[in-house]
This record gives C-alpha cells, structure tokens and sequence, in this order.
C-alpha cells in the first residue's frame, strides 16, 4: 500500500509539471521521491480548489520546484525569493508577513497548495475574496481586527521594501501619516479598531482601491 502511494504522489507531482512519464524506471522514481520533503495534489484536485487551468497550474508548479525542490519552503527561502524582486530596499519584513498569509496550517512552511490557493484569491478571486485576504495580512496577530499597530508594522514594511530611491524625499513621519489617514476612512465608530466589515465596505466605497483590485485580473 505505501510502495503504491508513493507511486501515486509521483504521478500527481509529473502530471503537475508536465513531465509525466510512464516509462520511467523506479530507481529514478526512489531517487526523486527521496530528495522531495512534500508531493502536491493532483492536478484536477487542484484545478477544482482553484480558479486556475490545467496548463497555469504545470507553468506555476514548474516554477515553484524550480526555486524549491523539496516542495515546500520555509520562510527564510521564502525572504530570499521576493528580495530578488525588491534589490532596492529591505522585503524581509514585508516578506515576513505575507509568508505568515500564505502559510495558512501555521506549520512554518508553504506548500505548492498553499502558494497556489492564496495566489487563486489574490489574483482570480472575487472583489470579496480579496479584501477577506488582503485583512488577513494586516490583521497580524488574526485576532479579527485590524489595529493602529499592525497597520502601522505593515505601512513600514512597504516603505522598507521600496526603499529610498523610490522615496527620497519621504518624511520619517509619513507611514504613521499613511495610518492615521487609512483609520479616518475605514475606522466608522471610531473603537481604535477596524473590523472585516469595516475593512470592506471602506475598500468597496474607495475607486482607486477596486481599480487597482482589477489590476490583477489578467496577469497569469
């Protein structure tokens, strides 16, 4: 039964990536299955879990095995990863916390299903979807609301990954400003605190906000 789920998680995996073969001999089947940490979904499971074809899930997994070939990655391989995209600035607390945002099972790693749902949400999930996983991001320690803190960890973030060439001239004061600015719009009663609804009926109501929602739309 084992030696038959091994062989069943190898097929899932080449399907994924588009090299399945059912010719391959088992000494470089025993090979590669011993050098990989976590073998995905099948492809139609995964396709069902997410609003991705058959053809973006292969060019997705093909990419991700590529950068981690032990079919998981941990958070500092995840740092590594997205500073490549920020060489200006400093990704590693941005990167932090969008790691915790896809690493939804809190075990320290991401797996091709956790990168590929979270990325189903953020880049072919409805107008609802995406502000629920846009407030899970800034909701840091999800206890369901979204304080001056957290908001204020995330505004800081962002300035630190797009570094000073991008805003030489930025005040140090203008992240708390960011801040105060974001909780005059979305904080209606006024707790300290903005809540999930508050979050989205804020976001739903702002134009550049759902403009740059749909920004995403035909990426892949």
């Amino acid at each position: 039964m084992k030696a038959k789920n091994r062989e069943q998680s190898l097929s899932d995996s080449r399907e994924l990536d588009g090299s399945y073969d059912p010719l391959t001999d088992s000494t470089e089947d025993d090979f590669e299955l011993s050098t990989v940490c976590h073998r995905p979904e099948g492809l139609d499971k995964l396709q069902e879990q997410t609003k991705f074809t058959k053809k973006e899930l292969q060019v997705l997994y093909r990419g991700f095995k590529n950068e981690c070939p032990s079919g998981v990655v941990n958070e500092e391989t995840f740092k590594l990863i997205y500073s490549q995209f920020f060489p200006q600035g400093d990704s590693s607390m941005y990167a932090h916390f969008l790691f915790e945002a896809f690493d939804t099972n809190k075990n320290g790693s991401v797996s091709f299903e956790d990168f590929v749902m979270g990325l189903s949400i953020i880049l072919r999930g409805s107008i609802n979807d995406r502000l629920n996983w846009a407030f899970n991001l800034y909701d840091l320690n999800k206890d369901g609301c979204i304080t001056k803190e957290e908001m204020l960890d995330i505004m800081k973030s962002i300035y630190d990954m797009m570094g000073k060439y991008t805003y030489p001239t930025m005040q140090e004061d203008a992240p708390r400003e960011h801040v105060e600015n974001f909780f005059q719009k979305m904080d209606r009663n006024n707790d300290g605190v903005v809540t999930i609804e508050e979050f989205i009926e804020s976001c739903q109501k702002d134009e550049n906000i759902m403009q740059s929602m749909q920004l995403f739309d035909n990426v892949i």
